[in-house]
């Protein structure tokens, strides 16, 4: 009876070393482990930085904004208004804008013209790719094939056409239009999109993409259509 009871307590103490090991390893080991290599996190502390550099470029900018609206407001309060009217109507895209900026040629691939094969209008999940790609970067103005990118615009397939705040895209080749605010930004957009990966996703669509150098002036239309100012209200109320 005496032998059974250090049997017992050796194991006992067995199960609660086995458990405390395992609560250990659980805690020391990640759930899953970071493969990313040295150039990859580079690059994405590289981008963290763009973003916290564009932010905070973006806070002086309504800083001065604001710290002028009021000052002009104290002189002329009808001016302000007229001001701010104009700065609304900007930001909405109902303006033309004109400065540093790029020009995108969307066209057939020249194996594709080469073979004789027929040239399709290009696929909605593409074009809406290649916004997100140009979107990488703030306080940009685009406009496709003539239609200004606004925060409504609906890129979908219409009876079997890509369209654009529902108007129908040309079958390649059409232009994509890109404005920014300084040449510096248009040439950081321009080095990013030549060395973008979906680039070859516009090949294997038997497109190209066809990027021009930076000029220092370029206009971007006005959006021309009219605003569902229900669809506003709802995102306001949801």
């Amino acid at each position: 009876m005496k032998k059974k009871i250090p049997s017992r307590f050796s194991l006992i103490l067995f199960v609660i070393g086995l458990m405390a090991a395992i609560q250990f390893n659980t805690i020391n080991e990640p759930d899953s482990r970071d493969t990313r290599d040295i150039w990859e996190i580079r690059q994405e502390l590289s981008q963290e930085k763009q973003l916290h550099s564009e932010l905070l470029s973006e806070v002086s900018l309504l800083d001065e904004t604001l710290a002028k609206y009021s000052e002009a407001a104290s002189d002329s309060p009808e001016q302000a208004l007229k001001g701010t009217v104009e700065e609304l109507r900007k930001q909405a895209g109902l303006t033309e804008m004109t400065g540093p900026g790029i020009e995108v040629s969307i066209e057939p691939s020249p194996e594709a013209v080469a073979m004789g094969l027929d040239i399709e209008s290009i696929a909605p999940d593409l074009l809406i790719r290649f916004v997100n790609e140009i979107n990488r970067f703030n306080g940009l103005y685009v406009s496709i094939d003539g239609n200004r990118i606004i925060n409504t615009t609906a890129i979908r397939d219409i009876n079997g056409r890509t369209t654009v705040n529902t108007a129908p895209l040309q079958t390649p080749p059409f232009t994509v239009k890109i404005v920014s605010g300084s040449m510096e930004n248009t040439e950081k957009l321009y080095n990013h999109l030549m060395s973008s990966t979906i680039l070859d996703d516009f090949y294997i669509a038997n497109l190209s993409v066809v990027i021009s150098d930076p000029v220092e002036e370029l206009t971007v239309e006005a959006y021309d259509k009219d605003i569902d100012y229900k669809e506003l209200q709802k995102g306001e109320g949801s």
